[in-house]
């Protein structure tokens, strides 16, 4: 293959090459996501959406199977060489091991990824269509990363934890363990039926769910007709071996360079590591725990060096004794990956601009139009403003461990020895929504705390769930709690109640005034004017005596003795902390052996978040928590994001905002950091329980099963509990016969009549004519057909000319949405 020719006009997207006879050669993009253990792939990501672009790298990732061979991993590791030449330095290198692949790699394949045993045929058939004598045993395991792998056909290949596959062809039965959750379920299902409508023409099979062996007798009977009578109890749920947030927080940052003859590898720093340590003539290897090993190789290094990157991870991988899959990712000197800066304080990418131009940057003052806010989603997100803060505010103390309402005179005082909460009301785009905040002070008590939350626990009750709610932490107030008191917030040193009650005349409190302007991205420094302005209301709201301006350099003497004296004080101004130029991450959350576990989604979009799922997007800014419909851990939710600060390699503020987001009831903030997002996405899908009572193989007789897999005759199997051959002979024969019906066109399935496949197993399996669905009166449709889902029954292929979308499209669109397209086209 000519590189060079082909990669000047290669679009964004996923490209795909296998080793076959010492060469690499495309993958068809129908077979993505499925890997043969004995061959080595190269896969290049490049960004696509114009959001993804702006300053984004390329990942390129070298996958080694279990079973590859030398010759094909040279092959591999030539090939990404040369790709890697060609792309140049904005690009981050992956090294990937069968099974233990990166969070970035497992986010290209959705459903899963599928691990298929030995070697790819020489017709390069990756994916047969239309396969349908088969007998195979499929093992899925995990959460948000989904894998299937092939195991041996047997009762021992199942344990209580995991779900299995039995693929017959025609027919696919998805066991699931007893100890799998209900999110582990769906996402076996998902990919279950991703395998169903790739590999048997366009979705020719018909799907049983197993969830309870005792009711699914039928189900049961075909799975023991082929693995046999189950001897023995199963085996129990095969131990996590997740890593855990505290692990990952281990991060050690080395040194690596030549002297004489020897490579030398100098432990440097840990954590908090700060940029500057990163020389741009240098070579550097940075250790997360074992679990993951980064190589950072600066401009100026030389290029013996950077084709030597993997060689020496490698190398320093042997010699601390970690895994021979432990994962590799080489970034280039300002083309970095998100998750390598954010293992760091601080990153900059002025820094890294203003060394490689040798000029400085210059802050642009850009005036803000907040009524944008609204309807710009992206822009509400960047600002952390939902608006301009003049909607309805209401604010109660927490006294005595119970709320009690703040008079709206006093909304802007609050003081360090209590706890707040404050319900913002707004209207967006006709829809009333709510922000709780949770002020923290930093004199408040334990008791306080936990009944500040319980208490915000109530209003949501109240407010019947649908209630944003920020924990905010005295002096780290997030934009628009300062925007809703109008910019005159005023904190008092004590606790409420004493502020302004029985002040003696000899009383002297001293009070710092930060000026913001929530209509203009920049925090203002020093004393101007507005300070000066916010300084005079301040001291209406903390005494009503006479007011006298002092200014820097001419205080008089009783100034100073007021204080206690004059003393020496910083004389320099505080200047505005830079926002890091961190990108959103998103990950799943969970928990194993009560420490927190996060897998991450890269390239997110809101198709990744799912009802049974936490998700903790981080901002830098913000933490926010996405809440599921289904999840099962919301009271974990908060302690997760602490969690989350607490262990980031980085050292973040453990007061940094945390932000509680229920599905369904986003708010801008939360929104605008996806590229697209579609309100009605979640008003029409079905859960589990209904895809599984639904499904036509877990509601049908043993009739219709055995009509899926052509009037399969089931023997009874020997006493020594394997599947009689007749049993077996028989499902195999059923299987060999129907294949050339399948392959059949839509419109000869449609029509097909035959004694032996009921009229209710030709629809079921797709296939119909569009003129039996489209305008037909119910009592002139096809025995079998379900009018208010007539359009179900058509081919893929059909389905995608008249509806312009794939069946799976059409389904996930809002209930209202599929309606209306149906009466639009005859399907209503």
């Amino acid at each position: 293959m000519d590189i060079s020719k082909g990669l000047p006009g290669m679009q964004g997207g996923l490209h795909i090459w296998i080793s076959e006879n010492r060469k690499m050669v495309p993958v068809p993009e129908g077979a993505y996501g499925n890997f043969f253990e004995e061959h080595c792939y190269v896969i290049l990501h490049v960004p696509q959406s114009p959001k993804a672009t702006q300053g984004a790298s390329s990942d390129l990732h070298y996958w080694v199977g279990k079973q590859a061979g030398a010759e094909a991993q040279g092959a591999a590791e030539a090939f990404q060489q040369r790709l890697q030449d060609e792309l140049g330095g904005q690009t981050v290198l992956h090294r990937e091991a069968q099974g233990h692949e990166s969070d970035c790699f497992c986010s290209y394949f959705r459903p899963g990824i599928i691990y298929r045993k030995g070697g790819l045929a020489s017709d390069l058939k990756h994916v047969e269509t239309n396969l349908f004598n088969i007998q195979r045993l499929l093992h899925i395991k995990g959460r948000k990363h989904v894998s299937a792998t092939e195991v041996e056909l047997s009762w021992n290949s199942f344990n209580k934890g995991d779900i299995f596959l039995l693929d017959l062809g025609k027919m696919m039965i998805q066991w699931n363990g007893p100890k799998t959750s209900i999110s582990e379920k769906a996402r076996g299902l998902a990919l279950t039926y991703s395998l169903r409508d790739r590999e048997r023409g366009g979705g020719r099979a018909q799907i049983g769910v197993v969830d309870d062996e005792a009711k699914a007798p039928d189900l049961m009977q075909i799975m023991e007709a082929v693995l046999g009578r189950r001897v023995g109890s199963l085996r129990a749920a095969t131990p996590s071996k997740d890593i855990n947030q505290l692990q990952k927080a281990n991060v050690r940052l080395y040194h690596v360079y030549e002297k004489g003859k020897d490579l030398v590898v100098l432990e440097l720093a840990t954590p908090p590591l700060t940029q500057d340590l990163l020389q741009e003539e240098d070579f550097y290897i940075l250790d997360q725990g074992g679990f993951k090993i980064y190589v950072w190789q600066g401009r100026m290094s030389s290029l013996q060096e950077r084709k030597a990157a993997f060689s020496r991870a490698v190398g320093f991988i042997q010699a601390k004794g970690y895994p021979t899959y432990t994962n590799v990712e080489v970034v280039n000197d300002g083309a970095e990956s998100a998750a390598f800066k954010q293992l760091f304080r601080t990153w900059s990418e002025k820094r890294r601009r203003n060394q490689k131009l040798g000029g400085r940057d210059k802050s642009i003052h850009v005036k803000l139009d907040v009524g944008k806010l609204h309807t710009q989603p992206k822009l509400a997100a960047q600002l952390r403003m939902v608006d301009d803060g003049s909607g309805k505010v209401e604010v109660w103390c927490i006294q005595d461990l119970h709320r009690q309402p703040v008079d709206p005179k006093r909304h802007g005082q609050l003081c360090a020895g209590n706890c707040y909460l404050v319900l913002y009301t707004y209207q967006r785009l006709g829809r009333v929504q709510y922000i709780l905040y949770l002020w923290q002070g930093h004199q408040a008590t334990a008791d306080e705390i936990e009944a500040l939350n319980s208490n915000a626990e109530e209003l949501d009750v109240m407010y019947g769930g649908v209630l944003v709610q920020e924990h905010v932490t005295m002096g780290s107030e997030p934009p628009h709690f300062l925007a809703i008191f109008q910019g005159q917030l005023v904190i008092f040193q004590e606790r409420a109640g004493h502020h302004g009650k029985g002040q003696s005349a000899s009383t002297t409190r001293l009070f710092q005034v930060q000026g913001t302007d929530s209509h203009n991205t920049r925090t203002m420094e020093g004393c101007n004017g507005d300070q000066r302005e916010m300084a005079r209301v301040v001291v209406t709201v903390i005494s009503r005596k006479n007011e006298e301006t002092v200014l820097e350099g001419q205080e008089p003497p009783h100034f100073w003795e007021a204080l206690g004296g004059r003393a020496p004080y910083p004389s320099n101004k505080r200047l505005p902390e830079e926002v890091p130029s961190f990108q959103p991450r998103l990950f799943e959350c969970s928990s194993h052996m009560g420490c927190l576990v996060l897998a991450e989604v890269g390239f997110f979009s809101q198709e990744d978040l799912d009802k049974y799922d936490i998700m903790l997007l981080d901002t830098w800014q913000e933490i926010f928590l996405w809440l599921g419909e289904a999840a099962s851990e919301w009271k974990e939710a908060v302690a997760w994001g602490q969690e989350y600060l607490k262990t980031h390699p980085a050292g973040r503020s453990p007061a940094t905002p945390i932000v509680l987001v229920k599905q369904g009831h986003e708010p801008p903030t939360f929104i605008g950091w996806f590229f697209t997002w579609d309100p009605y996405k979640w008003t029409s899908h079905p859960s589990h329980k209904e895809v599984v009572d639904g499904s036509p193989a877990a509601a049908s007789t043993i009739s219709e099963i055995t009509a899926e897999v052509n009037n399969l005759r089931l023997s009874r199997w020997p006493g020594n509990g394997r599947a009689g051959a007749v049993a077996l002979q028989a499902l195999k024969g059923s299987q060999d016969s129907s294949e050339n019906d399948l392959v059949r066109s839509p419109k000869s399935a449609g029509s097909r009549t035959s004694s032996s496949v009921s009229s209710t197993s030709a629809t079921i399996n797709g296939g119909l004519r569009r003129e039996q669905l489209m305008h037909q009166a119910v009592e002139d449709l096809p025995e079998g057909v379900d009018p208010a889902r007539r359009e179900f029954y058509l081919s893929d292929s059909d389905f995608q000319d008249i509806f312009g979308k794939s069946k799976e499209e059409f389904y996930s669109m809002a209930t209202w949405r599929q309606r209306q397209e149906k009466k639009q086209l005859g399907f209503f």
